[in-house]
C-alpha cells in the first residue's frame, strides 16, 4: 500500500457525508458539572500521535508516544502513571489490563512512549494519566481518552482527522428577477448546500467565485483565480441541493494529492450568484461546507495598536487553517503539490497557529518518497526535519530517515573546500534523493517566479522576484542553506550517537562558513555577492547569510544596511528569511515596516485587492499564473510569534522557550502561541520612550529564557534583576517584566 493509499485510508474513518459538522475542540470525559473546578488540577489536553482527537483516525504507530499538559498548579512535573485499557470498565476501575505504566520519575510529559502489551489492529484502547508536581504532590487522572490502531504502514505518522465547517453567509441581496448575490465572508475550500423549494422541474444556474469586478463575481478570472458555472437540476421533490462542481484537470492529475473519497469536489470560493429563481431565498437557505483538517481556533492569539499589522495576522492565520484542505501541505489548488519549500513555511507557521504537529510530520514523510526538483526545495527537508524535532522533541523521523537524509544536504556535491554545486549531481545521486525518472536534474532556481526573459510573461518588474541574482556554478544562496544543513545534521548525528558523523558535520560546519565568507563575502564593499564568480549582489546572497547566522560580526550592519537599501525585493516566500534576517540583526523597526506596508509588494495589498487568504504572489502582476490560496505566503503568521515577539524553543520540545522581544514602533501587542506544552501568553506596553513592561506567562513544566537588547536596567515582579548576558530566566506562571532604556 503507497503512501496516498495509507492517507485516504485513515482519513475515510472519519466517514462523514460532506455536510456533517464537526465539533470543535478535543472530547473531555464525562465531567459532573459541579466537579469541573476539581479538573484544573489534573493533567489536560491529552493526546496520541500528537492528535487530539485520536479517536476519530487510526494510529499507525505500533509504539504510539503520548502527551499531555500539566496543569498550572503543578509548576512542573516529576513524575507519571499512565494506564491503558482494553474498556472503558476496566479504566474506571484504575485496571491497566494493557499497560500500567507505574509511578516513572521523569518530566517528561510529551513523547512518552508506549510500553505494554502488543497493540492489536482494529482494536480501540483507553488511557488517562496522572502526575506528581514540582514538590511531589499527586494529581487526580486526567479525563479518560480513546484510540484505535490501525493496519501498520512503512510511514510512521498517523493521519489526523478532516472538519466541516458550516457557514452562514455574510450578506444576500437581490439583484434582479430571480437573481440574487451571496458572499460568505471569506473564502474556502467548499462545496455549496443551500434549500430552494420548486413547483416545477426547473435548472438554476449558479455561479461561484474568488474575485469580484465591480460588485459582481469575475467569470473570466486571471490566473488560477478560481470561477465556476453550475447548473443545478431542481423539483418539488427535493428541497436540499449540493452543488456538483467540476474537478480541475490540472490539481487532479498524476502528482496531485488526492482528496479522500469521501469528499464532495472542493473549490476555493466566496461569493455565490444565482439566476432562474421562481421563489424567493433567504440567508438561512444559504451553508458554505468548508473542509480543513483538525484545527482549534483558540490555540493561537494576536492583537497590536496597529490595524494593518492585526489584519495580516488575521489573513495569514485563516490562511493556514483553509489550506489544510488536502491533510498534507499543498502549494494551493492550482497544482494541489507538495513542495518542500513551501511545506517548510507551511509548518513554522501551522505550529504558531495551533498545536497540530501531525500534519507537518506526514508532509515530511511524503518527501522522502517524492522528491521536486529544485535544488533550494531539497536543502530544506533538514529545515522540517530540524523543526520537528525543536518543536516536538521526537527523534523518530530521525532516527528513520537519518542515512536517506544525508543526501539531502547535498554533501556528496563538495569541493575540496566545502561548498557545493548542483552541476555536480549525477543520475545516480539524483536516485538517491528519491527521483524515479533517470532524466530528473537538480535546477537552482533561487526565488520564484523567475525573470521575464525565462518565462515569457509580462512581469512589472521585468527581473522577477531575484533581485537581478546572477547564476554561477557556486551559489551564495545554496551554498547557505547547505551550511544550515551541515549544523543540523551535526545536531542529529549527536541525537543518534553517532560520533564519527558528529564530527565529520562539525569540521565541514566550520570549513563551509570560513570558504563563504572568503569567497562571496566582498569585505570591501561590506556585503555579499551572489557568487564566486559575480561582482553582482542581490537581496537574497545577504539576507540568507544574516538568516543563517553566517554574517561576520563586524559585517552585520554592512550586510542589514544592504538588505533594507533594496527593499522588498523579493517574492512572498523569500520574505521568510528577509524578515529572519532582520530580526537576528535587531532590525525590528524595518521588519515591522514590511509586515505593516501599504505597497504593492505587501501583505495588505493582498486584502486590499479582495483576496481572503494568502496570495502566491504579492500581487498578480508580479505572477501572472497566481493562486488566491497559497499559504507559502502568509509568512507573518510565524514571523510575528517568532520574530516581533521572539517566541521560540530553546531546548528542543520547549523545556525551555527563548523570549526576545522586538517591538519595532508598537505601543501594544498580546499574543498566545501554541506549543507542545501549552500556550504561551504575554502582553506588552510601550509605557513610555524609555520603559516598556512585558507580563509573560509561561505553561507548567516550562522555563523560559527573556532576553533583553541594550536594557539599561530590569525588574521582575518589582526586583531588579542583575544584567549578566542579557537573559533573564523566567519560571513557569505569569511574571512582570518592566525595562528601562
Amino acid at each position: 500500500m503507497n503512501y496516498l493509499q495509507q492517507r485516504v485510508l485513515f482519513f475515510n474513518k472519519a466517514r462523514f457525508a460532506f455536510f456533517t459538522i464537526l465539533i470543535l475542540g478535543f472530547s473531555s470525559c464525562e465531567i459532573k458539572k459541579e466537579n469541573i473546578e476539581s479538573t484544573k488540577n489534573c493533567p489536560s489536553g491529552l493526546t496520541v500521535e500528537y492528535i487530539r482527537e485520536p479517536s476519530k483516525v487510526f494510529i499507525v504507530d505500533e509504539k504510539p508516544e503520548f502527551g499531555w499538559l500539566v496543569p498550572s498548579v503543578a509548576i512542573s512535573q516529576t513524575a507519571y502513571q499512565i494506564i491503558v485499557a482494553s474498556s472503558e470498565e476496566l479504566l474506571k476501575k484504575n485496571k491497566g489490563d494493557v499497560w500500567d505504566s507505574k509511578k516513572v520519575l521523569t518530566n517528561n510529559s510529551s513523547n512518552v512512549s508506549y510500553s505494554g502489551k502488543a497493540l492489536e489492529m482494529g482494536k480501540t484502547y483507553f488511557w488517562k494519566v496522572k502526575i506528581w508536581g514540582q514538590k511531589g504532590e499527586e494529581t487526580g487522572f486526567s479525563a479518560r481518552q480513546s484510540f484505535q490502531m490501525g493496519r501498520a504502514a512503512h510511514t510512521i505518522t498517523s493521519a489526523n482527522s478532516f472538519q466541516t465547517d458550516s457557514i452562514k453567509p455574510l450578506k444576500l441581496a437581490k439583484t434582479g428577477e430571480g437573481a440574487y448575490f451571496v458572499d460568505l465572508g471569506k473564502a474556502a475550500f467548499a462545496n455549496l448546500q443551500f434549500e430552494y423549494k420548486s413547483k416545477v422541474r426547473d435548472t438554476l444556474i449558479i455561479h461561484i467565485g474568488e474575485e469580484l469586478i465591480g460588485g459582481k463575481i469575475n467569470r473570466k478570472p486571471q490566473g488560477t483565480i478560481r470561477y465556476q458555472q453550475v447548473k443545478v437540476p431542481v423539483s418539488p421533490d427535493k428541497y436540499v441541493y449540493n452543488l456538483a462542481i467540476k474537478p480541475d484537470k490540472r490539481n487532479t492529475k498524476k502528482g496531485a494529492v488526492l482528496l479522500p473519497n469521501t469528499f464532495p469536489v472542493l473549490m476555493p470560493f466566496r461569493y455565490v450568484e444565482m439566476e432562474g429563481l421562481k421563489t424567493s431565498i433567504n440567508k438561512s437557505d444559504f451553508t458554505q461546507l468548508a473542509f480543513h483538517s483538525y484545527w482549534e481556533e483558540e490555540e493561537s492569539h494576536f492583537k497590536s495598536s496597529d490595524t494593518v499589522l492585526n489584519q495580516v495576522w488575521d489573513l495569514c492565520k485563516y490562511s493556514i487553517k483553509a489550506t489544510t484542505f488536502a491533510g498534507v501541505y499543498v502549494d494551493g489548488d492550482r497544482e494541489r503539490i507538495p513542495y518542500e519549500a513551501d511545506a517548510y513555511l507551511n509548518q513554522l507557521s501551522h505550529y504558531t497557529t495551533d498545536r497540530e504537529y501531525a500534519m507537518a510530520r506526514q508532509t515530511i514523510e511524503y518527501f522522502m518518497e517524492h522528491p521536486t526538483w529544485p535544488t533550494e526545495w531539497q536543502l530544506h527537508v533538514a529545515l522540517m526535519f530540524y523543526a520537528d524535532y525543536m518543536y516536538t522533541g521526537n527523534t523518530e523521523l530521525i532516527e528513520r530517515y537519518y542515512d536517506d537524509l544525508k543526501h539531502k544536504t547535498l554533501v556528496e556535491l563538495r569541493r575540496e573546500d566545502g561548498l557545493v554545486s548542483s552541476l555536480n549531481a549525477t543520475p545516480e545521486f539524483m536516485k538517491k534523493l528519491g527521483f524515479k525518472s533517470s532524466k530528473a536534474k537538480l535546477k537552482d532556481i533561487v526565488d520564484w517566479p523567475p525573470a521575464q526573459k525565462d518565462t515569457g510573461w509580462k512581469l512589472a518588474t521585468a527581473e522577477g522576484e531575484r533581485d537581478g541574482f546572477v547564476f554561477t556554478p557556486i551559489n551564495t544562496v545554496i551554498n547557505c542553506l547547505y551550511y544550515r544543513n551541515v549544523e543540523i545534521m551535526q545536531v542529529f548525528a549527536q541525537l543518534l550517537n553517532e560520533p564519527e558523523d558528529e564530527q565529520f558535520y562539525k569540521e565541514l560546519a566550520i570549513k563551509v562558513k570560513k570558504a563563504i565568507n572568503e569567497k562571496l563575502l566582498d569585505v570591501d564593499r561590506g556585503f555579499y555577492t551572489d557568487g564566486e564568480t559575480t561582482a553582482h549582489a542581490s537581496l537574497h546572497s545577504n539576507m540568507m547569510a544574516l538568516a543563517f547566522n553566517i554574517v561576520p560580526e563586524a559585517q552585520v550592519k554592512s550586510v542589514a544596511d544592504f538588505i533594507k537599501s533594496r527593499g522588498m525585493a523579493c517574492s512572498v516566500y523569500g520574505s521568510q528569511y528577509l524578515l529572519e534576517a532582520l530580526y537576528n540583526a535587531n532590525e525590528s523597526t524595518y521588519a515591522l515596516q514590511l509586515m505593516t506596508s501599504t505597497e504593492n509588494r505587501s501583505w495588505y495589498n493582498m486584502i486590499r485587492i479582495g483576496s481572503t487568504m494568502t496570495l502566491e504572489a504579492w500581487d498578480m502582476k508580479y505572477k501572472p499564473n497566481s493562486d488566491w490560496n497559497h499559504a507559502w505566503g502568509a509568512v507573518p503568521a510565524n514571523a510575528i510569534p517568532r520574530g516581533l515577539w521572539g517566541i521560540q524553543p530553546k531546548a528542543a520540545g520547549f523545556s525551555i522557550a527563548s523570549i526576545k522581544p522586538q517591538m519595532g514602533t508598537l505601543k501594544t501587542s498580546s499574543v498566545k502561541v501554541p506549543t507542545i506544552k501549552g500556550a504561551i501568553k504575554a502582553d506588552f506596553v510601550l509605557q513610555n520612550s524609555k520603559s516598556e513592561k512585558y507580563t509573560i506567562e509561561i505553561p507548567a513544566n516550562m522555563t523560559a529564557e527573556f532576553e533583553v537588547v541594550k536594557a539599561k536596567k530590569v525588574l521582575l515582579n518589582g526586583q531588579e534583576v542583575v544584567l549578566t548576558s542579557g537573559i533573564i530566566q523566567l519560571n513557569s506562571g505569569e511574571s512582570i517584566l518592566e525595562v528601562s532604556y
